[in-house]
Formats: structure tokens, C-alpha cells, sequence
């Protein structure tokens, strides 16, 4: 695990590398702002498009060698970007396929990595291993964001990508002498099962590789689990209204308090912070439900309701802090669910079911917040937001007050095993 962190670590550093120049590169290359955005979007929409089969895929195959490949196939992704960039042979419909084929390997690689981790610790260690996934994720982007800077300045834009590039080649140097600490993937055959209330009706648990792993059944699993369409709606809810802040703050701090860039980069520091805070936090959880994470993102929501009606930027400060901390925790504890919930042969299934709901919110989150704050102004948008979303999701936790019920973690060596209830579902 420690290793895994490090290769972790190292990756994220050399994609937040990456990603800090590259709108900068398709500006260089396009000088249009549309084609920046367009960019980004089609690296997005495999994501919509394709996650479903992604998460089918890790279910199917080997889970250290599907995460080695798509390393490597990422890799080399970005080696050939700089190669293009180096010799000035990049234009804009190359920069679309490779941004594509980009997104198009993430929906495998993101599920697979995922699960890889959490595969080298003990069964009731899990939630600690996603929210240490969590720092590392943090730590990388403060470091290459911080790379970034000096790479550009000394080596150019290109070898943004040729550092990235290098970080997926030492992820899969790794992965081969991984040792897992429970079987996992195709061959997992759960061993024991936990009480549980009286079940609805449930996939089988006991397969042979290969059989049964649909797209389709996955979507139908997640479908009727309520807590994971609660999760869905929660995290929906929070993405179209509330904690798109690299948005909202940059347009409250250069607007309406009068700030500069170096201003709202002090913002942005302290949002990192809260998140690396959070993350730590979030390590210490261990049997999160999705009430849980509701009450945080209903806290972070009246947080962004006082940070819009903010007087000055010190109390913006003050406010940004504990904001980043509750959507880090909400985050990490949502991941836990999504983790542990599902039974071991499902899990690269939901993720994949889960990559699509979270592009879906991530394309609409933009403009709908965009179209907000034309409507009501910055203040006006981060405080009706935030009334909505705090308003939506208490009302749910005190109708559904008595359907909290922890995710199972069994002893150790104890596959998981979902909990159908219908109350404790709700939670």
C-alpha cells in the first residue's frame, strides 16, 4: 500500500502537471476559448458514453493487469502528445483524437485503479485506503500544480506531457509486485455474508469470470440500490448548485470583492488545504452511510450561502476553509459507499455506473451555474444555491431519519455484502 500511494502520488503529481498547461497549449494553438472548452469536453464524453462499458470491463478482466495497460496506453498517450508539441506537428483535430482516446482509456483505468488499491488492504481497512487516496490525490495536485509553473518556464509546454507520461510508466513499473491482501476481480468468490434485513430480490453473488458481467446488469444493480441513487442525487444536487467553487469563487473574488488573481490563488491554496485536511479526516472513517454524507454537503451548503453573502476576502477566508474540509470528507465517505456497497463482482460495474452520472454533472454543472449567476449575480447564485441544497437534503434526512443504517464491513477476510432493506437503504 505504501508503494501504491507513492505510484499514486507520482501519477497524480504528473496529470495536475498536465492538465495546469494544457488549456494553455490548445489556446496557443487555436487562440479560441470555444475550442478550449470543446477540448475538454471531449475528453469528458467517454466518460458519458463509455463508463458503463469501462466498469464492465474491470469486472471481466484481471484487475492488475487491466490498471498496468491502461497506465502504459495513457502513457503513451502523453509521450506521443510532447513528441507533437516538440516538433510543432500538433493542430487541433490530432489534439481531439488524442483527447478523446484519452478519456476513452480513463473509463477503464480510473474504476480499475480504484479497486486495485483497495484490494491491498484488509476488508475493514478499505475506507481508510480510499480516504489515503484522497490525500495522495490532493498532495499530486498541489505538487504539479506548483510543476507546472517551472516546467513550462524552463522546458516548455511539451514537457508537461512528457512528465506525465512518465509517471503512468512508473505506475505500471509498480503494479506487478503489488501483493493483494484479499482475492478480488473475476475470480472472487464471496466466502461469507453479513446479517442482513430482509432482502430484496439481489444478483447472485456466485459466478464464474465472464458470466453475467453486462453493462446492463450493473446499470439494473445500481438502479435499485436507493442508497446509491440517493448518493447520485446528493451529489447531483451539490455539483448543479453549489460546490463547483473553481467557478463561483474566481467571479466572487475578482467581482463583487474587488480581488486580483494573486487573490483568488490565495482562495485556491486554502480550498487545497481543506482538502488535504479533509482527506485526512475522511481516513479515519469507517462504516459511512450516505446520511452522512448528506448532513455534510447540507452543512457545505449553508457554508456557501454565508461565503456569498462574504463582506471582505478575509472572511471569505475564514468560511473557505471549513467549506473545502466538509466536501472533501462528504467525498471521501461517498466513495467509501460506492466501494463497499455493491458486492466484489459488481463493484467495477457501479464505479463505471458512477463515472457516467459524474461526467453528466459535471458537463451541466458549468452552464447551469454560468446561466445562474447572469441571472442573480454571483452572491445571488452561491446563496440561492446553497438555500436549495441545504433545504433538499435536510428535508430528505428527516423524512428518511429512521432508515440510518451503516455499509456493512465484515471481519476481516468477509466479502461484503449489501444490506437490501428498504429503510436502511434510504440511508
Amino acid at each position: 500500500m505504501r508503494w501504491w500511494s507513492v505510484a499514486n502520488f507520482v501519477s497524480n503529481a504528473g496529470t495536475w502537471t498536465q492538465l495546469t498547461v494544457q488549456n494553455l497549449l490548445v489556446l496557443q494553438i487555436t487562440g479560441s476559448a470555444a475550442a478550449t472548452g470543446l477540448s475538454m469536453s471531449v475528453q469528458a464524453a467517454p466518460g458519458l458514453l463509455m463508463g458503463l462499458a469501462g466498469g464492465a470491463a474491470v469486472d471481466r478482466w484481471p484487475r492488475k493487469l487491466t490498471a498496468a495497460v491502461s497506465q502504459a496506453l495513457l502513457g503513451a498517450v502523453a509521450f506521443l502528445t510532447a513528441f507533437l508539441v516538440a516538433f510543432d506537428q500538433l493542430n487541433l483535430a490530432v489534439l481531439m483524437v488524442l483527447a478523446a482516446t484519452t478519456g476513452l482509456i480513463a473509463t477503464v483505468d480510473g474504476p480499475a485503479c480504484a479497486l486495485l488499491g483497495n484490494d491491498l488492504v484488509r476488508t475493514e481497512d478499505v475506507p481508510s485506503a480510499i480516504g489515503v487516496g484522497s490525500l495522495v490525490h490532493n498532495a499530486g495536485r498541489l505538487a504539479g500544480a506548483a510543476l507546472a509553473g517551472v516546467t513550462v518556464a524552463v522546458l516548455g509546454t511539451g514537457a508537461a506531457y512528457a512528465a506525465n507520461g512518465v509517471s503512468f510508466l512508473f505506475v505500471a513499473a509498480v503494479i506487478p509486485f503489488l501483493k493483494a491482501a484479499r482475492q478480488s476481480g473475476p475470480a472472487a468468490v464471496p466466502s461469507a455474508a453479513a446479517p442482513t434485513a430482509p432482502a430484496a430480490p439481489a444478483v447472485p453473488e456466485s459466478r464464474d469470470a465472464g458470466e453475467g458481467m453486462s453493462a446492463r446488469e450493473g446499470l439494473t444493480f445500481f438502479l435499485r440500490r436507493p442508497r446509491l441513487v440517493a448518493l447520485a442525487g446528493i451529489s447531483g444536487l451539490s455539483a448543479l448548485l453549489g460546490r463547483n467553487y473553481g467557478l463561483t469563487l474566481v467571479v466572487l473574488v475578482t467581482g463583487p470583492l474587488a480581488g486580483d488573481a494573486a487573490a483568488f490563488g490565495t482562495v485556491s491554496t486554502v480550498l487545497a488545504v481543506g482538502g488535504i485536511l479533509g482527506a485526512v479526516l475522511g481516513a479515519r472513517l469507517r462504516k459511512p452511510t450516505v446520511r452522512f454524507v448528506g448532513v455534510l454537503a447540507a452543512a457545505g451548503a449553508l457554508l456557501q450561502v454565508l461565503a456569498g453573502l462574504s463582506p471582505s476576502l478575509a472572511v471569505l477566508l475564514v468560511l473557505v476553509l471549513p467549506m473545502a474540509v466538509a466536501e472533501s470528507v462528504s467525498e471521501t465517505a461517498g466513495t467509501t459507499v460506492l466501494q463497499t456497497d455493491p458486492p466484489a463482482h459488481m463493484r467495477g460495474r457501479v464505479l463505471g455506473v458512477w463515472s457516467t452520472v459524474k461526467t453528466l454533472w459535471g458537463l451541466a454543472a458549468p452552464p447551469t451555474l454560468g446561466l445562474l449567476m447572469e441571472l442573480a449575480g454571483v452572491r445571488g447564485a452561491l446563496v440561492a444555491g446553497g438555500l436549495v441544497v441545504f433545504t433538499v437534503l435536510t428535508a430528505g434526512l428527516l423524512l428518511r431519519g429512521r432508515g440510518n443504517a451503516p455499509v456493512v464491513v465484515p471481519a476481516t477476510g468477509a466479502v461484503l455484502t449489501p444490506v437490501h432493506s428498504g429503510l436502511e437503504a434510504a440511508a
